[in-house]
């Protein structure tokens, strides 16, 4: 029950995937299980990912101050193709990630281009204002900007409910959750205190463990693209 710890992750090489399949889950396409997080490479459906990028590809005969090197973004860039031919991207470091859907023209034929982005409306261009300066600044620096990824403050609490998830899904016990969060100390002291507050605290992780695997890590992408926070359990 040990969260990953954070750390720079090599880039893979660029690659295409399979043609996308529908997902209850809200992913374009199923990644393998068996690829760590830092190396596995996760395309969230536009309608649960608010920042998602929608561009036109256009080819150019060189360089310009407005081209966009695709070679230069292969190591991070990984292309679908979707049902209707389309393709999806996602460009990634591992721990930071930018989603692009191409509307015309493609990303897999490398070289250089003109990308022009479609914005509209109010709540939905503003959603997509910083996913487009990430994407400026990682074509212009090369490199993913850690201080447009600014750290959420749930992050913790998030990783406590994978964990409970995992710990309740290999038959641990509530107390035994307990002793792998809290300490064995604290909890064969306070675990049948009076209150039972240890008790509460695990069974509300519980709780929120059961509700992010019931379809609530949907929400998580959409509250973070519009600056506010998923809920606590």
């Amino acid at each position: 029950m040990s969260p990953g710890t954070p750390g720079p992750a090599p880039p893979p090489a660029a690659r295409s995937c399979p043609p996308a399949r529908s997902s209850a889950g809200g992913c374009t396409f199923a990644e393998d299980p068996g690829i760590g997080a830092p190396a596995a490479r996760i395309l969230w459906h536009e309608a649960l990912d608010p920042g998602t990028l929608s561009v036109t590809v256009t080819p150019v005969s060189g360089p310009g101050p407005d081209a966009v090197d695709l070679d230069r973004l292969a190591p991070w860039l990984t292309v679908i193709e979707g049902r209707d031919a389309r393709e999806h991207a996602v460009l990634s470091d591992g721990w930071r990630r930018i989603r692009v859907d191409v509307e015309a023209g493609t990303l897999r034929a490398g070289g250089t281009v003109i990308l022009a982005y479609r914005l509209r409306g109010l709540c939905s261009a503003e959603s997509r204002l910083l996913p487009l300066r990430r994407l400026v600044t990682l074509c212009r620096a090369g490199r993913f900007a850690a201080t447009l990824y600014p750290p959420d403050r749930r992050m913790p609490r998030w990783i406590e409910f994978l964990r409970v998830a995992d710990a309740r899904a290999s038959g641990a016990s509530y107390q035994d959750i307990a002793c792998t969060l809290f300490g064995e100390a604290r909890t064969r002291r306070d675990w049948h205190a009076p209150g039972r507050s240890l008790h509460s605290q695990v069974r509300r992780l519980v709780a929120g463990a059961r509700a992010m695997a019931a379809g609530g890590y949907r929400d998580l992408l959409r509250r973070r693209e519009r600056g506010t926070s998923a809920p606590d359990a």
